[in-house]
C-alpha cells in the first residue's frame, strides 16, 4: 500500500508497504539521491516472507518533497523522517536496514532512538565513529587513514552532470551503477536500465539531485553512543565495495558493541540480482535472533 506522510511543514514522503499487516516489521533505507524503488522488488518480496517491508523516497528523491534550495535541512532530518515513516504505518518498534547514506541514517537511529528498533543491519557505508580501527595486527588506524572511493569512481564524480535529456540520464546512471557495482559480478545493463527508467517514471522527472551532497554532514558523531548500544546490528561486507572498501565494514562492526559481521561474496555498493538471496537470507537471520 502506497501513501504520503507529513515529515515538516510543506514536505511529503512517498511511502509504500510490502507483505502481511501484522508481520515484524521492517524499514529499508536507501542512500543518497536514490529512490526508494531502489530497493528491487525481487529482494523486497523475499524479505516481505516474513516481514512487513517498508520502503520510501526521502526528501529530494522519487515522488517525495524536492525543495532543498527553499526548505535546506541537515543529514541528521532524514534519520527523523525515517522515525516519520513508522509514525505514519503505526509501528512502534522495526528492524531497519540501511545501505550508503542509509547506512549512517541507521547508526544514528540506533545511537539516538533505540526504543524504536528491534534490530539494525547496514551496509555500503563508514562508522560514525571517531574509534580507530584495529587490523588483525594490532595497528591502530584512524578512522581517517582508511582506504578512500576507487579513483574510477572518483573521476566519474568529478564529471559535471549536465541534462540532456531523459535517455542520456538514463544512460548516466547506468553508467553510475556499473561503477559502483564493483568489478567481481557481472553487470546487467539491461536491468539496471530498466529499474532506473521505473524509478524516472516514479519521480515523474529525469533530473539528477545534489540535494543530500550539499546538505550540512554536521554532528552526525556517535562514537559513544554506537559503543554502548544494545541493539542487535549486523554488519553487512562486501569485498568488492568502491565507495567504502576493506576495512570500513570490519571498523563498522568495532565501532558498533555486539555488532556481528557477515560477508556477501562479489557484493559492491549496488544491488544486483546475485546478491538478493544471500543478502536477504542474512537479513533475515539477523531478525530472526534479534
Amino acid at each position: 500500500m502506497e501513501r504520503f506522510v507529513d515529515v515538516a511543514p510543506g514536505v511529503r514522503l512517498w511511502a509504500q508497504d510490502h507483505g502481511a499487516p501484522d508481520a515484524s516489521p521492517l524499514l529499508l533505507i536507501m542512500g543518497a539521491q536514490a529512490s526508494g524503488l531502489g530497493w528491487p522488488d525481487e529482494l523486497v518480496e523475499l524479505l516481505a516472507a516474513r516481514h512487513r517491508v517498508i520502503r520510501y523516497d526521502h526528501r529530494d528523491t522519487g515522488r517525495s518533497t524536492w525543495a532543498f534550495d527553499e526548505r535546506p535541512y541537515p543529514l541528521t532530518a532524514l534519520a527523523e523522517d525515517a522515525v516519520a515513516v513508522l509514525d505514519a504505518f503505526g509501528v512502534e518498534r522495526a528492524h531497519i536496514a540501511g545501505m550508503s547514506l542509509g547506512g549512517m541514517l541507521a547508526q544514528l537511529l540506533v545511537a539516538d532512538r533505540p526504543e524504536r528498533l528491534l534490530s539494525a543491519t547496514v551496509f555500503g557505508t563508514r562508522a560514525l565513529s571517531s574509534l580507530p580501527y584495529t587490523a588483525p595486527d594490532g595497528t591502530r588506524v584512524p578512522p581517517d587513514r582508511l582506504p578512500g572511493v576507487a579513483p574510477a569512481l572518483l573521476e566519474l564524480w568529478s564529471r559535471p552532470v549536465e541534462d540532456r535529456g531523459p535517455e542520456a540520464e538514463l544512460e548516466r546512471r547506468v553508467e553510475h551503477w556499473r561503477a559502483l557495482g564493483g568489478d567481481v559480478l557481472p553487470f546487467d545493463a539491461d536491468r539496471t536500465r530498466a529499474l532506473e527508467r521505473r524509478i524516472i517514471e516514479h519521480t515523474g522527472h529525469h533530473r539528477a539531485g545534489d540535494a543530500h551532497a550539499r546538505a550540512d554532514y554536521s554532528g552526525m558523531d556517535r562514537t559513544e553512543q554506537l559503543a554502548g548500544t544494545r541493539v542487535p546490528t549486523l554488519v553487512v561486507s562486501a569485498l568488492a565495495e568502491p565507495v567504502f572498501p576493506p576495512p570500513h565494514s570490519e571498523h563498522l562492526a568495532q565501532a558498533i558493541r555486539g555488532a556481528r559481521l557477515v560477508e556477501i561474496p562479489g557484493m559492491g555498493h549496488a544491488l544486483p540480482r546475485e546478491v538478493h538471496a544471500p543478502l536477504a537470507a542474512a537479513i533475515l537471520e539477523h531478525t530472526a535472533r534479534a
